[in-house]
């Protein structure tokens, strides 16, 4: 899988280990960013990445920032992101199953590197559902287009 990866300077060390495991299971990794440590302001590195997976150069994404915050306000702000905000195996899981999240947005102070890799492997390998939940979400793409989301079937 194409996966577009990127962090600000609080996620960077992080990354650059999950861009390693990544690679090493045959993911080929789009680095963006810098990943040097350096002050990086998460909304650039948030842009990058949704920028890439919005327009289909990435199939997936995933942020990695301080808390996770900052990047998946950030990357929200890119139409056709769905950036969840992920701090376990389980809320990986339902991203993509109920929201199908086409991003991810991680905390390098809050979770270890191996959680951080089982997150993703989980969130990697877990299925759309469809049904009602396509529904909803088509209730958010009206929203970016500034429509009434009630008004969508």
């Amino acid at each position: 899988m194409k996966i577009a990866l990127g962090g600000d300077h609080r996620g960077a060390a992080a990354a650059k280990q999950l861009a390693e495991s990544l690679k090493a299971r045959g993911h080929d990794v789009v680095v963006a960013g810098m990943l040097s440590g350096e002050t990086c302001d998460y909304p650039i590195p948030a842009h990058q990445v949704g920028t890439l997976v919005a327009a289909g150069k990435a199939e997936r994404g995933i942020l990695i920032c301080g808390t996770g915050i900052g990047t998946c306000i950030a990357a929200n702000k890119v139409k056709g992101v769905r950036a969840a905000l992920v701090h376990d195996e389980l809320t990986a899981q339902i991203s993509r199953s109920h929201n199908d999240a086409n991003i991810i947005c991680l905390s390098a102070d809050l979770l270890g590197q191996r959680l951080i890799e089982k997150i993703t492997d989980v969130w990697l390998v877990s299925p759309f559902e469809g049904g009602r939940h396509a529904r909803r979400l088509r209730r958010v793409a009206a929203m970016e287009e500034g429509k009434d989301p009630a008004a969508t079937d």
